[in-house]
């Protein structure tokens, strides 16, 4: 806590455009490359669209907030759709659902009268439990058990190397990363993100099967409006059954609640415009447009925050940096920007998100009510045991009855 209020007094300006700055931008690309690569080769997602969105989600956030701001997946809808294989038509139907009922939660203040009664230990509970599943996922992608290896069936499926004797490269190229990361971590001249990016495309170019870079080819490429059509009922029934309702609780708990709980956190008195309120508008608003665009459902997110800031992001500079990477690949490479980001082995991304998920779990040290800590160990159990959504609301049930005495620990 100490050094987060440092470096608050170090944030004067609201821009910097620094390596240390872009080292955070590429934070979180752990978590956002595995699922965007699975929904475009597994769903068909256009990459032109889901990136384009993502790069606009990415500067348009940042400028209105004012502070660096995550970009990520809905993850609820994105790994059932990845592992489900379930069409484009119906993964933009659950984007235009989310999109309305963000609005309508936000608009309306609801999320406001939500907000004020959800105690402190869920929320460090679902930060917790967030940053437990990112460190779980960080360490799949270095095993090579993530879904997307195991349906690729190969630990890196873009390098043409899969072991170094009988130990696979995953674990290698994350051992070398992760010792890399802790060495690197607090280094201004060599910031540990840049570092371990630059050398996975290092990686990829050397060992890499070079997937599509014969094909590379820059112009102008603009994605169609709706490109799947306008969804059926029966994409919008299953959508809202299958999809929407599953993530609405995650959302609200990790990418409303918990975000902005961390936001403040981070950036103190900067952070004033990341409400309940702005942050159900926000998402709600990205949500039509990627969907408009053949994109993914987007969010904001604790996990993500913590990433970001983890690996030196403290302004809106950030934001612009990757975002304009995005949209770069989006516009001027199209459906062949999958060649660069192919360069890069999973298990350097899965370094990112170990360190990410370690960053956000720890803010659970500032708790030490018995209370308070048996809530956020109870939501992590049950996130573990099903999902996240389930130990939100088991969380709020249990706080509750603590509260009111009905039950004792």
């Amino acid at each position: 806590m100490l050094l987060i209020s440092a470096e608050k007094n170090q944030m004067k300006s609201k821009y910097l455009f620094n390596r240390v700055e872009f080292a955070g931008a590429l934070g979180d690309l752990g978590t956002l490359l595995p699922m965007a690569i699975g929904l475009i080769l597994i769903n068909g997602l256009n990459p032109a669209g889901l990136f384009l969105s993502v790069g606009l989600f990415y500067i348009f956030s940042g400028m209105y907030y004012g502070v660096t701001v995550p970009v990520q997946p809905m993850k609820v809808i994105s790994a059932y759709a990845i592992t489900t294989g379930m069409n484009a038509s119906q993964i933009t139907a659950s984007g235009l659902l989310m999109a309305l009922v963000l609005l309508i939660i936000g608009v309306t203040g609801i999320m406001g009268l939500i907000g004020r009664y959800i105690p402190k230990s869920v929320v460090r509970g679902v930060q917790l439990s967030t940053g437990t599943l990112l460190m779980i996922g960080g360490v799949k992608l270095m095993l090579g058990t993530s879904k997307f290896q195991i349906l690729n069936q190969n630990t890196e499926p873009y390098l043409t190397m899969q072991s170094i004797g009988w130990i696979p490269i995953g674990i290698v190229i994350g051992i070398a990363g992760g010792v890399l990361t802790l060495l690197l971590l607090e280094n201004k001249k060599l910031p540990a993100a840049i570092i371990i990016i630059f050398g996975g495309l290092i990686l990829g170019l050397a060992f890499g099967t070079r997937e599509g870079l014969d094909y590379l080819k820059i112009g102008i490429n603009l994605p169609g409006f709706l490109p799947y059509g306008w969804p059926t009922t029966a994409d919008f029934t299953f959508a809202l059954l299958a999809l929407v309702l599953p993530q609405i609780p995650m959302t609200l708990g990790n990418a409303v609640i918990a975000y902005a709980d961390l936001s403040g956190e981070y950036f103190g008195e900067q952070s004033k415009k990341v409400t309940y309120k702005a942050t159900c508008i926000s998402m709600g608003l990205a949500n039509f447009l990627s969907s408009a665009i053949g994109g993914m459902p987007l969010c904001h997110g604790a996990g993500g925050l913590a990433a970001h800031f983890r690996f030196g992001a403290r302004t809106v500079g950030s934001n612009l940096m990757i975002g304009s990477i995005f949209i770069a690949l989006a516009i001027l490479l199209g459906p062949h920007c999958l060649a660069i980001i192919f360069l890069l082995p999973l298990s350097v991304l899965g370094v990112l998100l170990l360190f990410a998920g370690s960053q956000l779990a720890l803010t659970v040290l500032d708790l030490k009510d018995r209370k308070e800590l048996f809530v956020c160990l109870i939501i992590l159990g049950i996130t573990l045991a099903t999902h996240l959504a389930a130990g939100f609301i088991a969380g709020i049930a249990i706080a509750y009855l603590l509260k009111w005495k009905k039950l004792s620990v």
